[in-house]
């Protein structure tokens, strides 16, 4: 493992910090008028997903942990539990349905995964960036409406409502973005 300095430090990067892990969601960079500079860290625990504002100085050291990530695929649910297989070895793992957070709708029989691993323990899972999705409900054209950029509500196969350009009607698949859950193209 690599020591960093406190001002080093990244959204994305995951430390090992007070006995856990913990992956940094927001790093803003503060110079007071009087004192050292600062980093302020959002913190987020890999393990119970608690979240902790810590304050590095440039010259506390910490420990940054690299994650082995593995491309798996989604089998099925059961029992709130997400079944993983190992492309390479068949080996099937089990992860909570709240890994994901509020993107588990996106997630598709079959869809390829990226698990990330510390050591032998799965702590995280991410989607593909886009999916494609096919939209279930949605209000009709309006002739004449599109002076404007406008966009209309359109709920898609998945549950999820999501706002789309005026001429997407229903029965169409989108490209859909898993990280802003917007709207990106017609498939």
């Amino acid at each position: 493992m690599a020591k960093i300095n406190g001002n080093e430090i990244r959204p994305g990067n995951v430390l090992e910090h007070n006995g856990g892990l913990w992956a940094a969601v927001k790093v803003s960079h503060v110079k007071p008028g009087k004192g050292g500079a600062f980093a302020q860290v959002e913190l987020k625990n890999l393990r119970n997903g608690s979240k902790l504002n810590e304050r590095f100085r440039s010259a506390d050291k910490v420990e940054r942990v690299r994650l082995e990530q593995k491309d798996q695929q989604f089998l099925y649910e059961t029992d709130g539990m997400l079944v993983f297989m190992d492309q390479e070895t068949f080996e099937q793992i089990e992860l909570p349905s709240d890994i994901l957070g509020d993107r588990r709708p996106f997630l598709q029989d079959g869809m390829t995964v990226q698990i990330e691993y510390y050591e032998s323990e799965a702590l995280n899972a991410t989607l593909p960036e886009k999916v494609i999705c096919t939209i279930e409900d949605t209000e009709p054209v309006v002739k004449g409406q599109t002076a404007a950029n406008s966009f209309k509500p359109a709920t898609l196969d998945n549950g999820v409502r999501v706002m789309v350009p005026p001429f997407v009607g229903t029965g169409e698949q989108i490209v859909v973005s898993t990280e802003t859950m917007d709207y990106v193209e017609r498939a």
